[in-house]
C-alpha cells in the first residue's frame, strides 16, 4: 500500500478559509444593479487587488458560523439567507494550499444601508470595503472571479424553481416587484404576462387584501408562502 508522505514543513499543511458572496439589488441611477461588495487586500498575495469578504476558519467553530462572522468582521453586514455553495481547492489557487469553502448570502438593500448606517453611527464601520456590478467586476484576487461567475450561475439557476427571490424583497411586494428582481438576477427581460402566468400557478405566493396606490392602478401585495423553503437543502441540516 502506498503511503502518503508526511508534509516537510508547516508550510505544506493545507488550510480551510471561509469566504462569502453576498449579493444585493441596489439602484444605480434609479436603474436595479445585482451588487456584491468587495474587500481591499491590504497584504500580499495580491496587495492591493479586491478579493470576497471571507477569513480563516477556527477549530473551534462550524462553518456556518465562520461564515456569518467573517462576513461581519470584514463588511459589517449580517446576511437574510446564507447557504454554503460550494469547495474550491485547486492546488494553484493560491501561493500556499488553501480550501475555501464559499457561501452565498442575499440580503434587501434597505438592510444594508441600516446595517451600514447603524456601524456608522457607532464608529466601527469595517474599511476597504466597495459594492460592485457583479456582472462588471475588476479582476479579482486569487480565483474570486470565477467563483463569483460560478454563483451567479447557481443564483440564476434558483431563481427559475424556487423563492430565492425573496431574500432580496421586502416582506410585502407586487409582481411588478418580483419580477424586476428576477430580471435583475437573470440580466434580461421578462414578458409580464407570461410571468404572472408562472407566478399564478405556483404555490410560493400568497395575495393578501393589501394594494400600493399610486400614479398607476392599484396594484396587489404579495406574500411569500413560507411553508415553501426559501432554496431546497435536501436532507441537510445547518450543522455545517
Amino acid at each position: 500500500m502506498t503511503r502518503t508522505p508526511e508534509p516537510e514543513s508547516r508550510d505544506a499543511d493545507v488550510r480551510v478559509a471561509v469566504s462569502t458572496v453576498i449579493f444585493s439589488v441596489r439602484r444605480d441611477a434609479d436603474e436595479p444593479v445585482l451588487s456584491l461588495p468587495l474587500v481591499r487586500r491590504t497584504r500580499d498575495p495580491y496587495d492591493g487587488r479586491w478579493a470576497l469578504p471571507g477569513g480563516w476558519l477556527d477549530p473551534t467553530e462550524s462553518l456556518d458560523a465562520a461564515a456569518s462572522r467573517t462576513l461581519e468582521e470584514t463588511t459589517g453586514l449580517t446576511p437574510s439567507y446564507l447557504e454554503q455553495l460550494y469547495a474550491f481547492g485547486a492546488v494553484d489557487r493560491s501561493p500556499t494550499r488553501v480550501v475555501s469553502i464559499v457561501y452565498w448570502a442575499l440580503l434587501r438593500s434597505d438592510e444594508v444601508d441600516a446595517q451600514v448606517a447603524a456601524h456608522a453611527r457607532e464608529g466601527d464601520a469595517p474599511e476597504n470595503v466597495e459594492w460592485f456590478d457583479a456582472a462588471a467586476l475588476p479582476a479579482l484576487a486569487f480565483d474570486h472571479n470565477h467563483i463569483v461567475e460560478y454563483t451567479l450561475w447557481r443564483l440564476r439557476n434558483k431563481v427559475g424553481y424556487s423563492r430565492i427571490a425573496h431574500g432580496l424583497l421586502p416582506d410585502e411586494f407586487t409582481l411588478a416587484d418580483l419580477r424586476e428582481v428576477t430580471e435583475t438576477i437573470l440580466g434580461r427581460r421578462l414578458d409580464p404576462a407570461n410571468f404572472r402566468r408562472q407566478v399564478d400557478t405556483s404555490d410560493t405566493l400568497i395575495p393578501t387584501e393589501r394594494f400600493r396606490t399610486g400614479s398607476h392602478r392599484p396594484a396587489r401585495l404579495y406574500r411569500y408562502n413560507r411553508d415553501v423553503e426559501l432554496a431546497d437543502r435536501g436532507p441537510l441540516t445547518s450543522r455545517h
